[in-house]
């Protein structure tokens, strides 16, 4: 099956996708979010008294990540992963979670792909990413035309994408982001560098013809209002979120919760004897 059920809504044109993603690795692939997204988990790695032996990457831009992790075996990011059931011990998901139209799917299936204990961690834009963007095209749009268009990807706050590892059976799950602000001559600029990303409209309802240049030179004009960079008022400021989530598979030997109620002792003699020791 590489095509989602006919009951759920499809978010990504995938064909149009995968030639953004080929346009900008052609043409200069402004890798500046997946360099943020691959230290991040080298460091997070480095805090784990463990080696990984048997890695893969699940990822659109598979020049850049087989770099950082020569070891590992690059998978697409499809629908269906290539991934074999309990064959690795690290799977990471980087930056193409936020393009799936079955995110639980994808980490139910990262999930599978790996053995007892075994590592899962996702880097991919949310939260507030582009929100500056998504305002002032919006605004843009309502006020010279009267309507709206998908242009901007919707992005998982990090409470609701923490709770998708919940619902593909990790243990130990935590969701956490880094935010990072970046300095843009104007909207055009800003545009330019999403497509050498491979993060332009890829959505299936976009529009399938031109915006009016008015809308987008509107839209300009907005984000230089509301949302100048404090170092250098002429320029445009915006926000990347990068989401990440860490998940174990389960195992006997991994730490588990005390059950409700099974305390030995309670927190208020707890609390006196803290008292009591500090006298």
């Amino acid at each position: 099956m590489t095509n989602p059920p006919p009951d759920r809504p499809v978010l990504t044109d995938r064909a149009a996708l995968l030639r953004q993603r080929d346009r900008a690795m052609r043409q200069g692939f402004a890798d500046v979010l997946h360099r943020i997204a691959a230290d991040e988990i080298q460091d997070r790695l480095s805090e784990i008294n463990r080696r990984f032996t048997a890695p893969a990457v699940v990822t659109g831009f598979p020049a850049f990540w087989a770099q950082d992790f020569p070891q590992a075996r690059i998978v697409a990011d499809d629908p269906v992963l290539d991934l074999q059931p309990g064959a690795h011990d690290l799977v990471i998901h980087a930056m193409a979670l936020h393009w799936a139209d079955d995110p639980v799917g994808q980490i139910i299936q990262s999930a599978r792909a790996l053995r007892e204990d075994g590592l899962f961690i996702a880097a991919c834009p949310g939260g507030q990413t582009l929100h500056e963007l998504r305002a002032a095209l919006a605004q843009a749009e309502v006020e010279m035309s009267g309507g709206l268009s998908p242009r901007i990807l919707p992005m998982g706050e990090i409470r609701d994408m923490g709770q998708l590892l919940n619902r593909a059976g990790l243990a130990l799950p935590v969701a956490d982001l880094v935010t990072q602000r970046a300095s843009y001559r104007d909207l055009f600029h800003l545009g330019h560098d999403l497509r050498a990303m491979g993060e332009g409209n890829a959505m299936a309802a976009r529009l399938r013809r031109p915006t009016r240049r008015a809308i987008m030179a509107r839209a300009a004009a907005i984000m230089a209002g509301t949302c100048p960079d404090r170092d250098n008022p002429s320029r445009i400021s915006v926000t990347f979120d990068l989401v990440f989530l860490t998940g174990w598979s389960p195992s006997d030997t991994q730490q588990k919760p005390l059950r409700p109620g099974s305390a030995r002792t309670r927190l208020e003699d707890a609390l006196n004897e803290i008292r009591t020791g500090m006298t």
